[in-house]
């Protein structure tokens, strides 16, 4: 598995959705990949800082760009 691929595949993982074997090359590669253990680790923490914050905490300026960001991001 190549870093691409795993970044392609980070959330998946996360949620426990790969199957047997791709999650075993996905785990292979992140015990000989200290980028993309690094990085899978910052998604581990980005994923639970953003759980916790509750929508009435945003400004509206804040929740209107946000909405935004999603609205235009890249899809396949």
């Amino acid at each position: 598995m190549t870093c691409a691929q795993l970044v392609e595949l980070v959330t998946t993982f996360l949620e426990g959705g790969l199957d047997a074997e791709t999650e075993a090359l996905f785990i292979e590669h992140l015990a000989v990949c200290d980028g993309c253990e690094t990085y899978v680790d910052q998604m581990r923490r980005t994923i639970a800082e953003v759980g916790q914050v509750e929508p009435e905490s945003l400004s509206n300026e804040t929740r209107d760009r946000l909405l935004e960001a999603f609205r235009t991001f890249p899809r396949d």
